[in-house]
């Protein structure tokens, strides 16, 4: 596994892949597979304002004034 991914596999990212799952420890595992494969796909760490300020605009998302605790800005969606 990537070090990228092992970020996303800490104790406490399975236990919510298990509790998402019902305990289910294969359906848990294909669950968090399924994630990291779209993680390393569609790479949404990298994803930034410009990229999606037209959506802005048509008034489905804006930024919070907050950032998350890694001081990544966050992006509030409202799809409708």
């Amino acid at each position: 596994m990537s070090a990228r991914g092992e970020k996303y596999c800490s104790e406490a990212c399975l236990a919510r892949y298990l509790e998402a799952r019902n305990w289910n420890v294969d359906k848990s595992r294909k669950m968090l597979e399924e994630s990291l494969k779209w993680r390393a796909l569609s790479r949404p760490e990298d994803i930034r304002w410009p990229d999606v300020s037209v959506e802005a605009e048509t008034g489905k998302m804006y930024r919070a004034t907050f950032t998350d605790r890694e001081g990544r800005t966050v992006v509030i969606m409202r799809p409708a």
